[in-house]
């Protein structure tokens, strides 16, 4: 049996989804041995299609500290869009924006950009099944950027660029508080999370 407070630290793959169990289609879980699939529940979600780090505990509290938007826990994102964001795109998810599907007001966050690219430089980003069929506009233009949020809304980086005119295809999380998406773990694989780590998690909290 593992101990009591357990917390490993996935670098979680696209094509699988978070919750623990589905009908259907594979989940997170199957990247665990069975023992800890039974003992550990995912810290939040990423869609489907968003890679990184994502934390699973078998902790009910580390949930509410980490997840809760008055908590500030801060979450690194770096993203792919189709479109050219500009400086001007950027200062305005950071100063809050309206997403489109619900009509809330984001947070103040903060954003950087990456750098400036095409489809045809961005292969390796694209999404395998709509591949071919993106790469048919190669010079179709692609802006990198990261951004940092401390909210958990249902996708809610992809709902933000959307709001300043452009369309996430690739996403993946770096970080949550002061832990970072371990450079070592190829997607899929996963480690223990060390006692100082999950000390200094619930001191972001």
């Amino acid at each position: 049996m593992i101990e009591k407070k357990d917390v490993e630290a996935l670098n979680k793959p696209r094509g699988l989804l978070t919750p623990r169990t589905d009908l259907r289609r594979e989940t997170v879980m199957v990247c665990f041995p069975e023992e800890l699939r039974e003992a550990l529940h995912p810290v939040g979600r990423l869609d489907k299609d968003t890679e990184g780090l994502l934390l699973f505990t078998d902790d009910g509290m580390l949930d509410v500290r980490l997840l809760r938007p008055e908590h500030h826990v801060e979450k690194e994102y770096e993203f792919r869009a189709f479109g050219t964001l500009t400086q001007d795109d950027l200062r305005q998810m950071e100063r809050g924006v309206v997403l489109p599907a619900t009509g809330e007001m984001t947070r103040p966050a903060r954003a950087q950009l990456l750098q400036y690219s095409t489809i045809g430089e961005s292969e390796g980003y694209l999404p395998e099944f709509r591949r071919e069929k993106y790469l048919k506009n190669p010079q179709r233009p692609v802006t990198a950027a990261k951004l940092w949020i401390t909210e958990g809304r249902k996708h809610q980086v992809k709902l933000m660029v959307k709001a300043v005119g452009a369309h996430v295809f690739y996403l993946r999380r770096l970080a949550m508080g002061s832990l970072r998406l371990d450079a070592s773990l190829a997607p899929g694989q996963y480690r223990a999370l060390t006692e100082d780590e999950v000390r200094m998690l619930t001191e972001d909290a």
